[in-house]
């Protein structure tokens, strides 16, 4: 094991041309399987309250318990990657189940019908998503494991861009620039999803290789919680801290529709926000391979609490169109970065399982912050001078705190490669 200290990793020449075609194979997927999911989940929560009647508390529960299950699935699924040294199908198995979800959201009449729908598409997430990162960073020379989860996360955004442009045109061809979602408008784009959502599935199938560092089963006493180590231990109790006050970005869609926005305004914002992530990722993941993860992130989780303390402040459009912009900055800061940072922080055979544990845990901290924001939002925000605020000071207190800790207890990022 080598533990010595290297807070600046020289990068390895080439740039994206030396990139292999995993992580390729594997944004390609990521665009297409993100392109799918952007034209309706993001009208979950407004198919949720305009059609269902579901109150923000059940939309919170929703997308906690959809969360939380996801995350005990890449416990396990991460894990079992390492000790079964494969990760493709278990990537493609999850993609798979995550596809055959969707058409059902087409007929649930009921939030108890979303929640079982949920329940099973991020069970399949739960199985791939682990997998996958261990995928890419097994395929991935340690000088450019930045820059290929930038490029990751910048195709799963340009996919969700894309997917946002279909939702708004579909949204404007059904009902025009109303302020509330109809059944019919999000039936349509529940069946258009499924077609690169599929497509998805076939390239990672024909597309993706087992990278020959994982031709051998690892010994399960390697892959246990200890062996893991005390840096990993302590980043990820710092993610936990933060992902408690990180709640699910649909009470931010909430929060645009409560200043009086429509519909595709909302929308509009979130293309913006897309925009914005997918060409800020790749420079920054570049940018953390020099500079150092830990910096980056850093300024990622500073940032996020300024944007959550302006969310608790909006009152006009146009600061919800700053604030979506800086939100995307954001996401491009902290997103792919933390996932790069979790690979310098372990050894090659026990990535599955600490994408597990960092993935699970990000996860199951989903159920309490959204049901917390929730409550908030119900609860405390009908004190007087609070409103709808108190979900987003309480989430930029908690970035805060994260960020002090990552600064007192991880001064320096240790290469166990």
């Amino acid at each position: 094991m080598n533990s010595s200290l290297q807070p600046d990793i020289p990068p390895a020449p080439g740039g994206l041309r030396r990139l292999p075609r995993n992580v390729w194979v594997l944004t390609a997927v990521s665009f297409l399987t993100d392109l799918s999911s952007e034209m309706v989940v993001h009208l979950l929560p407004l198919f949720l309250a305009n059609v269902l009647g579901a109150r923000t508390l059940t939309i919170g529960l929703i997308e906690g318990v959809a969360e939380t299950t996801s995350s005990l699935v890449k416990l396990l699924s991460g894990r079992y990657s390492d000790r079964l040294g494969k990760r493709k199908w278990l990537t493609v198995a999850g993609y798979g189940l995550s596809t055959a979800a969707k058409p059902f959201l087409a007929w649930a009449n009921s939030w108890t019908a979303v929640l079982a729908i949920r329940f099973v598409e991020r069970t399949g997430k739960g199985i791939r998503t682990a997998p996958r990162d261990a995928l890419i960073a097994d395929s991935i020379d340690a000088r450019q494991r930045g820059l290929a989860f930038g490029l990751h996360r910048a195709g799963d955004t340009a996919g969700a861009v894309l997917g946002l442009l279909i939702a708004m045109l579909v949204i404007w061809q059904w009902q025009g620039n109303t302020p509330t979602l109809t059944r019919t408008t999000f039936n349509t784009l529940v069946w258009l999803s499924l077609i690169p959502a599929t497509l998805g599935v076939i390239l990672l199938v024909v597309g993706v290789r087992e990278t020959a560092r994982q031709t051998a089963k690892t010994d399960s006493s390697r892959i246990s919680w200890g062996a893991l180590g005390r840096p990993f231990h302590q980043f990820l109790f710092i993610m936990l801290l933060f992902t408690l006050g990180n709640s699910a970005d649909a009470f931010l869609i909430l929060r645009a529709q409560a200043t009086g926005l429509a519909l595709l305004p909302i929308l509009g914002l979130l293309l913006l926000f897309n925009l914005v992530y997918t060409i800020v990722s790749g420079p920054i993941g570049a940018l953390s391979d020099r500079w150092g993860r830990r910096r980056v992130l850093l300024a990622g989780w500073l940032l996020y609490a300024l944007v959550y303390l302006g969310f608790a402040l909006a009152q006009q459009s146009w600061h919800l169109v700053i604030l979506f912009v800086a939100y995307g900055v954001y996401y491009g800061f902290a997103e792919g970065i933390a996932k790069a940072f979790v690979a310098d922080l372990v050894q090659k055979d026990q990535r599955g399982t600490a994408y597990g544990w960092f993935n699970g845990t990000i996860g199951l901290a989903a159920l309490p912050a959204s049901l917390i924001a929730g409550l908030l939002w119900q609860g405390v925000g009908s004190w007087p001078g609070l409103g709808m605020a108190a979900p987003f000071l309480f989430g930029g207190v908690l970035a805060l705190a994260a960020a002090v800790l990552l600064w007192r207890w991880l001064p320096e990022e240790a290469e166990r490669d």
